[in-house]
């Protein structure tokens, strides 16, 4: 990931409905949420839903799907782990092994099946 796209990723996420939303979204799965189910979970009225799901999409940070007659929004897992790999780019003086424990301890908090959840 180049500077200028970890940038934007970030920027997208220093607000704090557009960190809720991501948040969900990364709770909720590959399966994802329609969008009124977002917004109805995280009081958020839809227009201005509809912004920072686009703000999120723009970034790569999110995915959309068109389900019937709903939007299902995802989290993006490639965009996801491009940003993560970015930042710990550089871990412990470039031993990526030094960092596994802090990975592996994130992973286990979030996900008690890594492989199951993590797979896009």
């Amino acid at each position: 990931m180049e500077i200028t796209a970890a940038v934007g990723a970030l920027a997208a996420l220093a607000q704090d409905s557009r960190l809720k939303v991501f948040r969900l979204l990364v709770r909720s799965g590959p399966t994802g949420m329609a969008a009124g189910d977002i917004a109805r979970t995280l009081a958020v009225p839809s227009n201005t839903l509809s912004s920072h799901l686009a703000i999120l999409s723009r970034a790569g940070l999110v995915t959309s799907r068109k389900e019937r007659r709903s939007v299902i929004y995802a989290v993006d897992l490639e965009g996801t782990r491009a940003l993560l790999s970015f930042l710990l780019e550089d871990c412990c003086r470039g031993k990526p092994d030094l960092c596994t424990p802090l990975i592996e301890a994130t992973l286990a908090s979030c996900c008690p099946e890594p492989a199951a959840c993590c797979q896009s």
